[in-house]
């Protein structure tokens, strides 16, 4: 996958598309990720006692990894990535401007 927990990502389809934020949760096997503020859902909770009160809960649902894309500073926008070896470590690269992700 290439995508890891507290990556800056681009979504690039969907409702969100555009909108930049931080990855919260990975999900590979099922090639889901979590990103902040972005695919919005709510719950609807039923209150249990006086210390857990009912009500609405908003919060983020899984999209798939193929529609974000590593989001580049010196770009401004989310970029392709392939990966290289440096010192017996995978790195990940932006195609567009040499960028390293994972130093």
């Amino acid at each position: 996958m290439h995508i890891k927990k507290g990556d800056q990502v681009q979504v690039i389809s969907g409702k969100y598309k555009g909108k930049v934020g931080e990855v919260l949760q990975v999900f590979p096997k099922a090639n889901r990720v979590i990103v902040k503020d972005v695919n919005m859902q709510v719950k609807h909770k039923k209150p249990r006692s006086l210390q857990e009160p009912g009500g609405l809960i908003h919060r983020e649902g899984p999209i798939h990894a193929s529609n974000v894309l590593l989001y580049d500073e010196a770009a401004k926008r989310g970029v392709r990535t392939h990966t290289e070896i440096k010192d017996g470590k995978k790195v990940r690269v932006s195609t567009k401007s040499d960028t390293r992700f994972d130093q």
